[in-house]
């Protein structure tokens, strides 16, 4: 079995790859979770339940991780020594950050008229933005171009951001 220090991919036994076959991943977990569950361990010592408890909230997280795409990426880079913070690493190429700030005055505007449709057709459009990055990152990480990797993540973790409050936006307007 694993250590509690392995990768995520160790732990579930698959290659350390962005792409990620979904079956493989859910069988996994679940053989994982099946042998370190804290119910399984209910009789055992407080020592043993505390251990059984680590590996199952290692699981979990692990599994969380490697399900969401810009998660794993951000976790592949991250076993690369390349962290992709977009808090502390805000560095973009000019021609995101105008479509940034595009982005925002759009929404900005459309809320201000209460403009549901525009909303959704902006946020339609961060979701195609959003589907073009993904694959971007996918070829940037299998081929160990990790800088631009990790301005991919970042761009990708504001896309995510803008779509949310959009959908909040929206929300508020329903």
């Amino acid at each position: 079995m694993a250590t509690l220090n392995d990768s995520h991919f160790d732990l579930f036994g698959l290659p350390p790859a962005y792409a990620i076959d979904s079956a493989k991943l859910d069988e996994a977990y679940r053989t994982v979770q099946a042998q370190v569950h804290p119910d399984r361990f209910a009789a055992a010592g407080d020592a043993q339940k505390r251990v059984a408890m680590q590996w199952a909230t290692r699981a979990n997280e692990a599994y969380q991780t490697l399900r969401d795409p810009l998660k794993r990426a951000t976790y592949i880079l991250s076993l690369r020594g390349v962290h992709a913070d977009a808090e502390s690493n805000t560095a973009m190429e000019p021609a995101f950050l105008m479509q940034q700030m595009e982005w925002r005055e759009n929404i900005e505007d459309a809320a201000a008229a209460r403009n549901v449709g525009t909303l959704e057709t902006l946020l339609d459009e961060l979701r195609d933005q959003e589907r073009i990055r993904f694959e971007k990152l996918a070829a940037l990480i299998d081929g160990h171009a990790d800088q631009a990797a990790s301005e991919a993540v970042r761009q990708l973790m504001f896309i995510e951001r803008v779509a949310s409050e959009i959908g909040n936006q929206i929300e508020k307007l329903d």
